[in-house]
């Protein structure tokens, strides 16, 4: 009988034959190269998934557990590079990714492409944020707990504060950074534009005495755009922003914090995407009256 290890391989091969078909396809119906790289990306993904288990477990047991999702993002990066020609380059003059730690690094939200964005940048102690519910889901909570990822507990939380108290004191003990997504939600934009912050970020890098490192991700549409099924390769730059400080701020000095920081980060998100489209791009009208309401992965956090 056909064993559990040869379904696998029939598996790989059809799925493999069946993107080669796709980026052929692409040569007479270029939306097949949407197709084709999304199902790339799938499989990359599938496969540092299994990676980031066991790697997790390994540094786990000798005792490096904080750079268990550094190691399994940059496998995701060089895995993507390979399977959809998808690049994004780093730029950080400073070394800051190398040298500033513990800290609370956040940076813009477009699409799901961003698990790739931060295979490139993630630095080493370093770990996402998610809801402490997701400590009970199967596999996914599983590698959350064995890869050490701050939990964020909401629960008899009234506010942001209380919400990020746990995790303050987690980042302290363990000296360990974590990345986040002060919009809270993808933005999908065909322009740069950057959605209103939520508080939590600034709330948490404040409680833990932690500088925020802004990062910043050109606006990638020219490489993947869902609603225009555009999917191709290409490069786009990071930018690494300098640390901005928060020892002796209070919350009271949050929607400040989140305000400028906001602005710092739309003004260099402009610059980049530029850069990267290599066309001027119009400033936004909101880019002086913008609100600044800030805050954590995927976590509702008000």
């Amino acid at each position: 009988m056909p064993t559990l290890a040869g379904y696998l391989v029939k598996f790989l091969v059809g799925y493999a034959a069946t993107i080669i078909f796709f980026y052929m396809a692409s040569l007479v119906i270029p939306k097949a190269s949407f197709v084709a790289r999304a199902l790339a990306a799938y499989i990359s993904l599938l496969i540092c998934a299994v990676f980031g288990v066991l790697a997790s477990i390994f540094f786990t047991l000798v005792g490096k557990q904080g750079i268990s999702q550094w190691a399994t993002a940059r496998a995701f990066h060089y895995i993507m590079r390979l399977t959809t020609g998808i690049v994004f380059e780093v730029e950080d003059p400073n070394n800051v990714l190398g040298t500033t730690r513990p800290a609370v690094f956040i940076g813009n939200h477009q699409t799901e492409l961003d698990v790739l964005m931060l295979g490139a940048m993630f630095p080493k102690w370093c770990s996402v944020t998610a809801k402490s519910d997701l400590k009970h889901i199967p596999f996914l909570g599983w590698f959350m707990r064995l890869s050490g990822s701050i939990f964020i507990d909401r629960k008899n939380s009234k506010d942001a504060r209380d919400a990020m108290a746990g995790a303050a004191k987690e980042i302290q003990s363990r000296q360990q950074s974590v990345y986040m997504f002060p919009e809270g939600t993808r933005s999908y934009a065909k322009d740069p534009v950057l959605l209103p912050f939520k508080k939590g970020a600034f709330h948490l890098a404040v409680q833990a005495g932690v500088p925020i490192v802004p990062v910043v991700v050109a606006n990638y549409s020219h490489v993947l755009h869902v609603k225009s099924m555009v999917f191709r390769s290409g490069t786009v730059p990071i930018k690494v922003l300098n640390p901005i400080p928060t020892k002796g701020l209070t919350a009271a000095d949050v929607d400040e914090l989140a305000r400028s920081t906001r602005e710092l980060m739309l003004t260099e998100l402009l610059a980049l995407t530029a850069k990267a489209q290599c066309r001027p791009v119009a400033v936004p009208a909101s880019i002086e009256n913008s609100s600044a309401l800030s805050s954590a992965l995927e976590v509702e956090a008000r």
